[in-house]
């Protein structure tokens, strides 16, 4: 239900067609406007129904496999409930069949850039690394390569993030940018986008990470909940437990370890908010395995 332009409807129809599942694909947009999605299903045995959804579509299904952009209060949803058709996502699906751990970066703004970073600076160690979601790609597609010893990096969005909390689901590894008011249209206020976003943090384990942005007020406010151990980044303030800036070092200290990194005068990306995404990106991939010369 739902399969949009950016890489997540079409990894999850990809996969299922080639398990051996019968897939109906259903969006309301008509087959021009998804002409891009529409290119990488061709020769697979797909059936669709555009522009518009059939109530019957939602009654005589196995499952219903919904886009995170679909809105929550969907009648067709509402359809698939009545008559006890189970629905997921392609993302909860990813998380359940991963053997890899995951890092998930998420936030109002630079998510992307921190996750790319993230797999850069991870792809320069001996480790494997993965890196898709959000991002405009399902790494689903790759699962059979995926190893237990790989490292995947992901991008996850507000709706993925409220679909993972329904599946009690988090990363091991947890990164949060930033948090502004965003996607308002889709949410009731501030609060509900909020809590959606906290879905990251909300199932992980006590031997789980969450990385903050410490010069963020609200993610400030966000350390009590976390059950995973807390490491801070910050551009502003000197940290005994987490990453910040000395001079020309990116200090990381975590787990009583203290690495500098001499790399300021060589960043090519401008701007305070790129410094935060680089802190956040070194502490996820640190915490990942990478040590001070990646």
């Amino acid at each position: 239900m739902g399969l949009g332009l950016f890489g997540g409807g079409v990894g999850i129809a990809q996969f299922l067609a080639r398990q051996g599942a019968r897939v109906t694909i259903t969006d309301l947009r008509n087959a021009t406007e998804l002409a891009p999605s529409l290119k990488q299903l061709e020769g697979l045995p797909v059936s669709y129904k555009l522009g518009g959804h059939c109530d019957e579509d939602f009654i005589n299904a196995d499952m219903v496999i919904i886009n995170p952009a679909v809105p929550k209060d969907s009648r067709f949803i509402q359809i698939a409930r009545n008559n006890h058709v189970p629905m997921d996502t392609e993302i909860n699906i990813f998380f359940q069949l991963c053997p890899a751990p995951i890092i998930g970066i998420t936030g109002s703004n630079g998510k992307s850039t921190t996750t790319t970073l993230t797999g850069k600076i991870l792809q320069q160690t001996q480790r494997m690394t993965w890196v898709g979601g959000n991002i405009g790609k399902s790494l689903l597609l790759e699962l059979k390569e995926i190893k237990p010893s790989d490292i995947v990096v992901l991008e996850l969005s507000s709706f993925q993030l409220e679909e993972l909390h329904n599946a009690k689901k988090s990363p091991g590894i947890s990164v949060l940018t930033n948090i502004s008011p965003n996607h308002l249209d889709r949410y009731s206020g501030m609060d509900e986008y909020i809590q959606a976003k906290k879905g990251i943090i909300l199932h992980q384990k006590p031997e789980d990470y969450v990385i903050l942005n410490y010069d963020d007020p609200e993610l400030r406010r966000w350390e009590r909940e976390c059950r995973g151990s807390v490491v801070w980044y910050s551009t502003k303030d000197t940290l005994t437990n987490g990453a910040f800036v000395q001079g020309n070092d990116i200090i990381l200290s975590v787990n009583g370890t203290r690495i500098a990194i001499p790399c300021i005068s060589r960043i090519k990306i401008p701007g305070i908010h790129n410094l935060q995404n680089i802190l956040a990106a070194s502490c996820a991939a640190y915490l990942a395995g990478a040590n001070g010369q990646h």
